[in-house]
């Protein structure tokens, strides 16, 4: 039973001191609260060009063609909510707790209030995100897309999304988090829920395109029911000034599935520390994390954790790291915690620089050296993730093409 309001209130304040484990520790008083005042627009499409033109190269369609709805969050300002599919429903959180007196018992109950400082703020700050729900039973065929952008100077975007997957239901959810043109320095806090009942399916896609001067700090728990999948891919290949999410899937039912796929790139300048933890509670469960970071010039972590807690199940741990660039660093942290004895665990890591036998290799097939590298380095990111959508493909090659400019 959660705590009354005043208790919870108490614990949000105790922790706003209280520092993450992982990532540079950001002081969230050196930035004013985003503006809650910004119009509503009918249409993604009402919005300017330069808003247009940045959404679309965070997997955004502002048309809405091909996907079944929209959200847009602008700083702490819901801006456009809309749905074309039957069988969904999709508006904001705070409009979904009014709605409907059941969304309370979903409302942080994954995620602690005091997990850390930039939980306590959201949690203060009664954040608004977008609240996604697919029906018991319906295979939403179409995407729904969302994004959190941040539309002003030096200011702390607080976010706090949910969920829903009923049971027999499947979703696909495409998230672009972005900033708006002409800034370069806020901070973002994004709490983000996910609840997938039992036989449910969600695919969880976020695109990372933050500005040079962005601090990030995404807080998400997912909890997984008997013989559901959840499949989580993150692209962050932008430079940002630092990032650390450590995102959780509980598999809480027999035969869960989870399974996370990350590709990243670290800039110079850039703290990247991402990684991800799959706690393995029901019997015969199955989890496979996949993570492909490349290195420019920044400092890049690679954190993975698999926790067996039942009998039966099997995972997956792959963490592999690229430098391509002196000052660069890699690092590689991957997990393995077993609690009973019949369990299969595994893992693989490794960080290290482009073979030149591998480029010689291609080279002797006629490729120049740019050729041969620029095909390993795409080879390289293809593997860790799936499902990538089309609208990305330009900023996936352009981030590629920058990549291997910086090699040298």
């Amino acid at each position: 039973m959660q705590d009354p309001p005043d208790k919870l209130r108490k614990r949000a304040e105790d922790a706003l001191s209280k520092t993450a484990p992982y990532g540079e520790d950001i002081d969230v008083e050196k930035y004013a609260i985003a503006p809650r005042d910004h119009s509503h627009a009918v249409s993604l499409e009402d919005l300017s060009k330069d808003v247009q033109k940045t959404l679309l190269s965070s997997g955004i369609v502002p048309t809405g063609e091909g996907r079944a709805g929209s959200f847009l969050l602008m700083d702490n300002t819901v801006v456009h909510e809309s749905q074309k599919e039957s069988g969904i429903e999709v508006i904001s959180t705070q409009r979904a707790l009014k709605k409907y007196g059941w969304v309370k018992k979903y409302y942080w109950k994954a995620m602690p209030i005091d997990a850390d400082k930039y939980t306590a703020t959201t949690f203060l700050e009664n954040a608004d995100g977008y609240f996604i729900r697919a029906l018991p039973g319906k295979n939403v065929k179409l995407p729904v897309q969302t994004c959190l952008m941040v539309g002003s100077r030096d200011v702390a975007q607080t976010v706090h999304n949910i969920v829903i997957v009923e049971e027999g239901a499947e979703l696909e959810v495409i998230t672009g988090c972005s900033t708006g043109p002409g800034i370069e320095r806020a901070l973002h806090l994004g709490i983000s829920e996910f609840y997938i009942k039992d036989g449910g399916k969600l695919t969880f896609t976020m695109i990372h395109n933050w500005a040079e001067q962005m601090g990030v700090r995404p807080r998400t728990v997912v909890s997984v029911g008997k013989g559901s999948t959840y499949v989580n891919n993150y692209v962050c290949l932008r430079p940002v000034r630092t990032v650390q999410m450590y995102p959780v899937a509980n598999l809480e039912g027999e035969g869960a599935v989870a399974r996370f796929n990350t590709i990243a790139i670290a800039h110079p300048g850039s703290e990247i520390d991402i990684g991800s933890k799959v706690v393995l509670s029901a019997p015969h469960s199955r989890a496979e994390i996949l993570s492909r970071t490349i290195t420019t010039g920044g400092r890049s972590v690679a954190r993975g954790k698999l926790v067996g807690n039942a009998p039966g199940i099997k995972a997956h741990l792959e963490c592999k790291g690229l430098i391509l660039k002196e000052g660069g660093i890699q690092i590689a942290i991957p997990e393995l915690e077993a609690t009973v004895p019949d369990v299969e665990m595994t893992h693989e890591a490794a960080v290290g620089k482009i073979a030149q036998d591998q480029v010689e290799y291609i080279m002797a097939r006629g490729l120049s050296q740019e050729e041969a590298v620029g095909m390993i380095v795409r080879g390289f990111l293809e593997v860790g993730i799936r499902g990538i959508p089309q609208e990305l493909k330009a900023e996936i090659d352009k981030a590629i093409s920058v990549a291997e400019i910086s090699k040298g």
